[in-house]
């Protein structure tokens, strides 16, 4: 599923492209994704101009002058900035025609993706979400305090949306990595000092991968369709049984919460 950095990265390159643009049209061809396409999506976008192109976790959000439209990439879901008369893919389910002559598309072959329509800010889906992790409320202070009593490990807590967003699995990953803290240690039990090193990880990892291009392990296609670079930076996801690149320990294996978690237990602990 594309992770926070794709999201950003996709953000990043349409919004010049929509920006200032007027929306023509809206063809819906496949309304069936993860949860219905919104009904008035169509009727409402129309006619509209675009203010901004924003990110809120892993949802990017169109504003228009009234209202905005939502939308998830789900597993496999793409955006694509193409000429008008570009022509149709298996999979392309919705358009929204712009007056640059361009449209962007929104491509989803296992249809787990979203669009809604918000009239306004605001989402059952974003209203209960964390701080961002690159923004300053996200700090030690805040996450050490979010962790008191907590008896869950520390890779669960920091994958959970509503103590911050978008740190998926790989960047839990390679953040607990970096600061040299076991994925299995329970989060209660962390000493501040410690939270300052797994927050600037955090920071840091999120952040060279947005610079990279996100990490397209397999769907994720950047908005230009070129992969993300991240991927090479990758100091444990993935290379379970492989040496680790400090110490030439062999990286162990194992499940949390149903993820796929790598670490070295040498290195973290």
């Amino acid at each position: 599923m594309p992770e926070l950095p794709e999201v950003e990265t996709t953000r990043r390159g349409v919004a010049p492209h929509l920006e200032g643009a007027s929306i023509t049209a809206v063809a819906v061809r496949e309304p069936r994704l993860r949860w219905p396409v919104s009904p008035e999506l169509a009727q409402m976008a129309t006619g509209q101009r675009v203010h901004t192109v924003s990110r809120r976790a892993k949802y990017l959000i169109v504003h228009l002058e009234r209202g905005a439209f939502m939308i998830h990439l789900g597993m496999s879901g793409s955006l694509r900035i193409l000429p008008v008369d570009a022509a149709l893919q298996k999979h392309d389910h919705i358009d929204w025609v712009l007056d640059s002559g361009q449209l962007l598309r929104y491509r989803d072959p296992r249809r787990f993706g979203s669009v809604f329509w918000l009239p306004h800010l605001s989402h059952p889906l974003l209203d209960s979400l964390g701080p961002e992790p690159l923004s300053e409320a996200f700090s030690a202070k805040y996450l050490y305090e979010a962790s008191r009593g907590k008896q869950r490990s520390i890779k669960g807590l920091i994958m959970d949306a509503k103590i911050v967003v978008g740190v998926g699995n790989i960047y839990a990953n390679e953040a607990l990595y970096r600061s040299g803290i076991r994925p299995t240690v329970l989060a209660g039990k962390i000493s501040l000092s410690r939270y300052l090193r797994l927050v600037d990880a955090i920071k840091a990892v999120l952040a060279k991968a947005i610079d990279a291009g996100g990490t397209s392990l397999r769907d994720f296609l950047r908005e230009d369709g070129t992969p993300g670079y991240f991927r090479h930076e990758l100091k444990v996801y993935g290379r379970e049984g492989e040496p680790c690149d400090a110490c030439g320990s062999r990286l162990k294996g194992l499940k949390i919460t149903g993820r796929a978690t790598v670490y070295c237990a040498a290195c973290q602990r």
